[in-house]
């Protein structure tokens, strides 16, 4: 009997972490395993922020999938069709040349993840800033240390202090903790590098509808990190978001604009489109998933992490699970013990995961944490999100190379540089994400047909 296709698109936490799970249990005459990922390494998304602040090297925070998945063929590539009823995925092999192919599967595990969900904003595509890759954090660091070399220079008090407001709409745990890091960053290199720049000038707004930031973790830490935000000088804006998005500022909802040539979004995220593809029922756009990850109605496909709506059976109330690296790893390896027993003949098992809690470092000292509902605070807090962080890593490497970046930046501080690339051509939010590329899904039928027999 050949070997089952088993084939997963994406390459993040829930998708490596299935196919690690499948390459330990099934033997090479069970099962061709195949992952499909535009990406060559997997991306610890919670210290993006720290990427862009400079505390962490970018090659410290993602892990050669190569040197993670030994026996599984990685296609690189974007999946951006699949037709269920041949049982096929179209990728698009590299960015650059457009070249598609069909992967022809018996078990189809879609992990795409999610991409910045971006709203009806006039400007926000051409002019705003996301966080969800490596290179839009590494893009970031540089745009910000660029405004403190104009600003350093120009000597226009108005232009330089438009170059020196630094907005960031949306006030979830990538946005508070980026806002706070770079906040610090900025005014730590004002006072020791920019003489000409004061450090009061610079200012970071955070921009929320709701009057609560991180609400996960509670009324108390939520607070906490109200009084620490302000004690650094960043303005908490709420009840607004952003209305248009210039190139010289944004304007908010509630009327009031604010000159900057940095606008940060980070205002939520959206399911990848290709979970419009299968004509299965969506909740939100995440492709709505049984208890053991499987979507009803279509045979030998499977759905997790932030693209699916998987039911919280820990929690009931017809909740699903919220869309964090925590469920991700955790459905990754659940699928995986689903797919051996779905092959030898078994019973699917339901997924079931206890909310952890929550850590946020804002930088220093200043962390919150809230390990199994216990709030912490300042140091305690800190060393409990840090060792978090260096548990999820996937490899010892990858442990070794935070640590030491961790120590080096604690010792020796930050030195400022900047890489060029902001002096360069403009990129958006769509391109960093290739939010763009999917095909529409009335077309992958004809897309599919003229490839012919896959691959």
């Amino acid at each position: 009997m050949a070997p089952a296709k088993i084939v997963i698109i994406g390459g993040g936490f829930a998708g490596v972490e299935c196919a690690r799970y499948l390459e330990r249990r099934l033997r090479p005459e069970e099962a061709f395993i195949q992952l499909v990922s535009p990406d060559a390494g997997l991306l610890y998304l919670p210290l993006l922020p720290q990427v862009a602040s400079g505390t962490l090297n970018p090659r410290s925070v993602s892990v050669p999938l190569r040197r993670l998945l030994r026996r599984t063929e990685v296609v690189p590539g974007m999946a951006v069709g699949v037709e269920p009823g041949t049982r096929r995925v179209v990728v698009r092999r590299t960015r650059t040349s457009g070249r598609e192919t069909a992967l022809e599967y018996d078990q189809l595990v879609l992990a795409p993840g999610s991409i910045t969900r971006i709203m009806d904003v006039p400007g926000l595509q051409e002019h705003g800033f996301g966080m969800k890759t490596l290179a839009e954090a590494m893009y970031l660091r540089d745009h910000v240390l660029r405004q403190l070399d104009i600003a350093a220079v120009r000597g226009g008090l108005d232009e330089d202090q438009a170059r020196l407001n630094f907005v960031t709409i949306g006030a979830g745990y990538a946005g508070t903790e980026t806002a706070a890091v770079l906040n610090k960053v900025c005014r730590a290199a004002a006072g020791r590098f920019f003489p000409e720049v004061e450090s009061g000038m610079v200012r970071w707004h955070l921009v929320t509808r709701g009057d609560r930031i991180m609400p996960e973790l509670g009324d108390k830490l939520g607070a906490e990190a109200k009084r620490i935000l302000a004690e650094r000088g960043i303005e908490l804006i709420t009840g607004a978001s952003a209305a248009e998005v210039t190139a010289n500022g944004v304007k908010l909802t509630n009327g009031r604009f604010i000159p900057s040539r940095t606008v940060l979004w980070t205002a939520g995220v959206a399911p990848s489109p290709l979970a419009a593809h299968l004509g299965a029922e969506t909740d939100k756009g995440r492709i709505i998933a049984q208890a053991d990850l499987s979507v009803p109605g279509l045979p030998g496909v499977w759905a997790m992490g932030d693209a699916a709506a998987v039911p919280d059976t820990a929690e009931g109330d017809g909740q699903v699970c919220a869309p964090t690296a925590q469920h991700a790893m955790r459905q990754g390896r659940h699928l995986g013990k689903n797919l051996v027993a779905t092959l030898r003949g078994e019973t699917p098992a339901p997924y079931r995961h206890p909310d952890l809690g929550m850590v946020v470092d804002l930088g220093g000292r200043d962390a919150l944490a809230r390990p199994l509902g216990v709030g912490l605070r300042g140091v305690p807090a800190q060393f409990v999100a840090r060792g978090y962080h260096l548990i999820a890593l996937r490899t010892i490497v990858a442990r070794a190379r935070v640590a030491f970046d961790w120590a080096v930046h604690g010792l020796a501080g930050d030195d400022f540089l900047r890489i060029g690339y902001a002096d360069h051509k403009v990129h958006t939010i769509g391109g960093f994400e290739q939010s763009g590329c999917y095909l529409p899904a009335d077309e992958v039928p004809r897309v599919v047909k003229e490839l012919g027999d896959p691959e």
